[in-house]
């Protein structure tokens, strides 16, 4: 048997990211052929520095071949605060309208330099959330919902949040406060049904946990409204579920009913389907009015009343936040917001 002898080249070993030298300021500087002061007021944006188009660009790109990200915890360290916007996730389904609130929002405080980080924090409530909150040392905080109290408010300013922003239906000590009517919402839509002549009014109270905070003062809205007439209200506790809906629709004649506000729009065209599924005429047997004013329901025939939503503008509050944070000792604002019209279509 022959044996015949293979040398087999030595490769060199593939270089491990984590010793690849890191690019910093001072590289892309060289490549720009700029001081690192220069970097340094192109990359955070800084506006009390005039400085070219022609070198901005050279900057840009000269980090943009080098792949260098300016360090967010240096930044902070000199500025002496973080550039951190942090946004409690909701813990409650949020519709489309809520979406693009806070999509403009983030918008808005990108144009101003800041970064906005939304906070999965499920399962922590009251000042077990704040602590989690505060753990990441943001600039401000914008907290949707109920739950946060003056404590937790506390918390987090002594954590360094220069400022604290609630969209509840109730101010919270400490904190600037962006109310929510919902009452309003309410007391619109009954408003309305009875002045097309509808005396037996139920309203859709949501089952799913969390929304309490937005169904229960729209309910109180239309007791309110209706407080001292001869109209009835029948609440009518309701899952978001087909098969609820369905199990409702088929008692529906028993209830007696001849108009319903149904929390929102996505639930009143749930209820919708299911009572035309029952032989329910609407607006006939039954006029239907939602909130939000989605495009969906332009789309129904017959066509879906609302209640239109006027949400703060995401621009207004983000200077806002960025107000409080340059001035972190002046008093809380408080605003009340939510404006609510009633929009009149074939449903009613």
């Amino acid at each position: 048997m022959t044996t015949v002898m293979v040398q087999i080249p030595k490769t060199p070993a593939p270089v491990s990211p984590a010793t690849r030298s890191v690019p910093t300021s001072a590289d892309v500087a060289r490549l720009a052929g700029v001081s690192r002061a220069t970097v340094s007021y192109v990359l955070n944006n800084t506006s009390a520095v005039r400085i070219s188009g022609p070198t901005r660009r050279r900057v840009h790109e000269a980090a943009k071949e080098l792949g260098y990200v300016p360090h967010a915890a240096a930044r902070s360290l000199r500025a002496g605060h973080s550039r951190m916007v942090l946004m409690p996730a909701p813990s409650i389904p949020v519709g489309p309208l809520y979406s693009q609130f806070i999509s403009e929002l983030q918008w808005a405080l990108s144009r101003l330099d800041y970064t906005v980080v939304q906070y999965g924090s499920v399962g922590l409530q009251g000042d077990e959330a704040a602590r989690a909150w505060a753990e990441l040392r943001p600039v401000a905080v914008l907290v949707p919902g109920t739950g946060l109290g003056p404590q937790g408010v506390a918390l987090l300013r002594r954590s360094g949040a220069r400022a604290v922003v609630t969209l509840a239906p109730e101010a919270v000590e400490g904190a600037h406060a962006l109310l929510m009517d919902h009452a309003g919402v309410g007391h619109s839509a009954a408003t309305h049904l009875y002045d097309r002549g509808r005396r037996r009014i139920g309203v859709v109270v949501p089952e799913e946990s969390g929304l309490e905070a937005f169904s229960l003062p729209r309910l109180a809205g239309v007791r309110r409204a209706l407080h001292g007439t001869d109209a009835t209200l029948t609440e009518l506790p309701l899952a978001y579920e087909e098969q609820a809906a369905a199990k409702l629709a088929v008692r529906w004649r028993d209830l007696g009913l001849d108009a319903v506000f149904a929390y929102n729009d996505e639930y009143a065209m749930l209820l919708m389907r299911a009572l035309q599924d029952e032989g329910i005429r609407i607006p006939e047997d039954t006029a239907v009015i939602g909130a939000d004013d989605l495009l969906l329901g332009r789309l129904l025939r017959p066509r879906l009343s609302t209640v239109h939503l006027e949400l703060p503008s995401g621009r207004d509050l983000a200077e806002l936040v960025d107000r409080a944070v340059r001035e972190p000792g002046a008093a809380t604002e408080t605003h009340t917001v939510l404006g609510a019209t009633v929009v009149h279509r074939d449903s009613s």
